[in-house]
């Protein structure tokens, strides 16, 4: 990846008609390090980037398989093997809010407890298990917010660094007139570049994810409570016949 992004980074320079190897060469050794940074914050943020877009994606394929094929084992009575066909489903978001309330009411069909009793414990599952996949969903999104509102400071930081040397190479030198520093303010200014190169993918893609979430999070809400309007449901179903 890594080796990928120099290939990207090193075209982009090209085409503005910087060579990378100067430039790299011309640095010192805090805008290097200021630039290493900025390589591994890009690196991190893509490999977030493919690992939500990934998951993102078997979670809304699944989902869309485990919904039809649980709703036929609910509508049957069938709590095992609506159990069974979430577990099929490991990735989906549904799968994982559905079993765990599945599995609490199950557990407490063989109880003598009350029916608010039952109700009550699974909701209490279900609010859980959201809590649990949304905390998963979000894992690694907050660091690309993070590196998109540092990115383009790191950058700027390199820049002023790199324009300080400029300053003092031209005292240096007592060569006067913007001419004599204006190849090493260029030069500085690409640290800012890649900044601003790193950090905005990785706001687009947190703003995107975001969005993701939200909806994943308004299709667990619904389950939930389509779930817990049929336990309701089948309790007082149940109670009926002991009656």
């Amino acid at each position: 990846m890594m080796l990928l992004q120099t290939q990207v980074y090193g075209f982009l320079l090209q085409e503005v008609g910087w060579d990378p190897v100067h430039l790299w060469n011309q640095m010192g050794t805090l805008a290097k390090m200021v630039v290493v940074l900025l390589f591994i914050m890009s690196a991190w943020s893509i490999g977030v980037m493919i690992d939500r877009l990934m998951a993102y994606s078997a979670a809304r394929k699944q989902s869309r398989l485990f919904a039809p094929a649980v709703a036929g084992a609910l509508r049957e009575g069938k709590l095992d093997e609506a159990i069974k066909i979430a577990d099929r489903y490991k990735k989906s978001h549904l799968a994982k809010v559905v079993v765990a309330g599945l599995q609490e009411f199950q557990a407490h069909q063989a109880s003598t407890e009350i029916s608010g009793e039952e109700i009550e414990a699974s909701r209490r599952a279900l609010e859980r298990a959201e809590a649990i996949v949304h905390a998963e969903l979000k894992r690694g999104v907050a660091s690309l917010a993070t590196i998109g509102s540092t990115a383009p400071f790191v950058g700027l930081f390199g820049t002023v660094i790199g324009i300080i040397n400029a300053f003092k190479t031209m005292a240096a030198e007592k060569t006067p007139g913007i001419g004599a520093i204006a190849g090493g303010i260029s030069e500085a200014l690409v640290t800012t570049a890649l900044g601003l190169l790193v950090a905005v993918p990785a706001v687009w893609m947190f703003n995107y994810y975001t969005g993701r979430i939200d909806s994943f999070d308004v299709e667990m809400g619904n389950s939930s409570s389509e779930l817990v309007d049929y336990f309701l449901k089948r309790s007082h179903a149940k109670l009926s016949l002991r009656k």
